[in-house]
């Protein structure tokens, strides 16, 4: 196929040609770094952006939702392997790639299987916080499993004994690297875990690569932190690793050195709190003191204290007030009744015969001593006994006259 100036070819020919030839390619696998992941929710195709590791170039591939998900977990930034095939849009000329399968490669085959292990072991309820134990206080003895003469067991011990130089710890080294490292950490944590007077376990390692750091996401070894009575610390590498065991563990510390910092109090900082508490302990004595010695001032100010007899001064000034208020009461009642009496007298006295007679008046008796009412008691020459107010006189009827008769003969 030959072109020139004069004799130009048609831009579809050259662009069909070029598309036979793309295609001729076929079906390749590449490796790349997944540097983007664009899903799209209920979609039947997804993109995903490739790098290539050693080239400044990057490609955009095609996956169906089919292969994505038998990819397993997939996430930017690992390396991944993909079989593709070449495509070329022949109405806008880009090329573009198709995956038809998907696997993570070199660390990223390690974070997949490991965030798979997670999935499973997450499941079965392993790192539910529910279950995760709390460290005591002050513990009676600090189980360490680390490498022997490690940078982190160095870090453990000088960072407890700062903090706390009384602590007890029992050490039991194990490889913590290698293929037999995982069977060695899980029998050094049941064998401290059968320790009555250890009361925490510490799993510590310094730093490492992804490689470095798998004996601590091994399925045994979790299982076993998870079955262990003692709380268990994961001390493993540095803030950003993130091992199994980390889940698992009742208590994740970013390193070796925080690990000492969680598991014992510093004895300074109790000291000062002691110091602390003392003095508030102080305050409050001293001021419930004050507050009682107040309490007993204001006792002894009252006059009962004062004078012990003011209860019974004031019960006699009472009684002599009782006593003058019934003195007066019995006074004011005898001279109301004088009084009565004297009123009393002075009508008797005023209705009395001999009161009578000294106004004028005369008692008349027969000769035995009985009154005489009435006219028609007596008959003339009958003698009559006369009281009056000086004296009596013995008079002789000499006629007897009623208001009748005297009446009539008036008439």
């Amino acid at each position: 196929m030959t072109s020139s100036p004069t004799e130009p070819l048609p831009l579809g020919r050259i662009v069909a040609a070029t598309k036979q030839w793309v295609e001729r390619l076929g079906e390749q696998w590449v490796e790349g770094q997944l540097i983007e992941l664009k899903r799209r929710t209920g979609a039947k195709w997804h993109y995903l952006t490739l790098r290539d590791r050693l080239a400044e170039m990057s490609a955009t591939v095609a996956i169906p939702d089919d292969v994505l998900t038998e990819a397993g977990p997939v996430s930017e930034g690992m390396t991944v392997v993909a079989l593709v095939r070449p495509f070329l849009n022949p109405r806008n000329g880009s090329l573009s790639f198709g995956c038809r399968e998907l696997r993570p490669s070199g660390a990223g085959r390690l974070l997949a299987q490991l965030e798979q292990r997670k999935q499973l072991l997450a499941a079965e309820g392993l790192f539910d916080p529910a279950r995760k134990a709390r460290l005591p206080f002050l513990p009676r003895a600090i189980g360490l499993v680390t490498g022997a003469d490690s940078a982190a067991e160095r870090d453990v011990f000088e960072n407890v004994r700062n903090r706390w130089p009384a602590a007890v710890i029992e050490v039991r080294h194990a490889l913590v690297q290698g293929d037999r490292a995982a069977e060695q950490v899980a029998a050094a944590v049941v064998e401290l875990d059968g320790l009555a007077h250890v009361q925490v376990i510490i799993v510590a390692r310094g730093g490492g690569s992804l490689e470095d750091l798998l004996p601590f996401s091994d399925e045994h070894l979790i299982r076993t932190v998870f079955a262990a009575r003692t709380p268990v610390v994961s001390a493993i590498g540095h803030e950003t690793d993130t091992p199994i065991l980390d889940l698992v563990a009742d208590l994740r510390a970013s390193t070796p050195t925080d690990a000492a910092k969680r598991v014992v109090p510093d004895v300074r900082e109790e000291l000062d709190r002691i110091g602390q508490a003392r003095q508030r302990i102080e305050r409050a004595v001293i001021a419930q003191v004050q507050a009682e010695q107040r309490h007993l001032d204001q006792y002894r100010s009252r006059p009962a204290l004062a004078n012990p007899l003011y209860a019974f001064d004031r019960e006699r000034d009472q009684l002599t007030q009782q006593r003058w208020r019934l003195d007066r009461a019995v006074d004011q009642l005898l001279s109301r009744e004088r009084t009565a009496i004297q009123h009393a007298r002075e009508r008797a006295v005023a209705m009395s015969p001999r009161r009578t007679l000294e106004r004028g008046y005369a008692i008349l008796a027969d000769g035995a001593g009985d009154g005489v009412t009435s006219a028609t008691e007596v008959d003339e020459g009958d003698d009559l006994q006369v009281y009056l107010a000086d004296g009596q006189l013995i008079v002789e009827v000499r006629e007897v006259q009623t208001n009748e008769e005297r009446m009539s003969g008036d008439e």
